[in-house]
């Protein structure tokens, strides 16, 4: 060991007496070193490996094993829908039974009615007594029917109740009781829609000395002159 350093060598040899190389190491000044790094420097080798040194290592087999999926998230609750659900596509048999029968009834009463002769419309009961000859002539061809008192067929006294009464105004049913009413009026004070009478027959004023009325079997409603010489006038309105 000399007093300005020390390089130590060692070399190490193979089984196989491969040529040695050896490296020299570097001067190391070790004069301060204690004597723990001195003994350590002493006994650690400096190994050299031959060149054509070669070395294997064993194969191991290994399987990776990848990492499970993530969880779904959760499907979110459906939303609950709260109107009411109205279906129209299919009705329930009674209903629809109903419905078909209130059809059917509706078009039976339509039918009828149009196949149904129209009514005579009734006038105001405000009518002036003029008003009551216009009503009275749509029956003109009317046939005379003993005992008669509707649009079917008329007699002179049915004839007349039955007009007057369109006007609100109630008259006896003979002609012997309708002469008897109301106020009689002299042949210049009559006026259109008096009565007029004489025994066996009432008929209804028309003015200029004529008169609607039934007059005799066989002979339809009509508007002629008073063949009467001495009638009276009765006003009803």
């Amino acid at each position: 060991m000399a007093s300005s350093g020390l390089a130590l060598t060692m070399a190490a040899t193979t089984a196989t007496a491969a040529p040695e190389q050896t490296q020299a190491l570097p001067n190391v000044d070790v004069s301060a070193a204690t004597a723990e790094a001195l003994a350590a420097i002493v006994t650690t080798p400096s190994v050299s490996v031959p060149a054509d040194v070669s070395w294997s290592v064993d194969s191991v087999a290994a399987e990776a094993t990848p990492a499970p999926e993530p969880e779904p998230d959760p499907a979110p609750e459906p939303v609950a829908d709260r109107t009411p659900a109205v279906s129209r596509s299919v009705e329930r048999p009674e209903v629809a039974s109903a419905t078909a029968e209130a059809g059917a009834t509706a078009e039976a009463g339509a039918t009828a009615e149009a196949s149904a002769p129209a009514e005579t419309p009734a006038p105001s009961s405000s009518a002036s007594a003029s008003a009551v000859v216009d009503y009275a002539r749509q029956f003109l061809g009317t046939p005379y029917v003993w005992g008669g008192t509707t649009p079917a067929g008329f007699d002179c006294s049915g004839f007349t109740s039955y007009v007057f009464a369109q006007f609100g105004v109630s008259l006896p049913r003979t002609s012997a009781a309708q002469a008897n009413i109301g106020t009689k009026v002299s042949a210049a004070e009559a006026r259109p829609g008096d009565l007029v009478t004489w025994p066996g027959h009432v008929g209804i004023y028309t003015g200029n000395g004529n008169n609607i009325a039934a007059r005799q079997p066989g002979t339809p409603l009509t508007e002629g002159p008073i063949y009467n010489s001495n009638p009276t006038f009765i006003r009803v309105m």
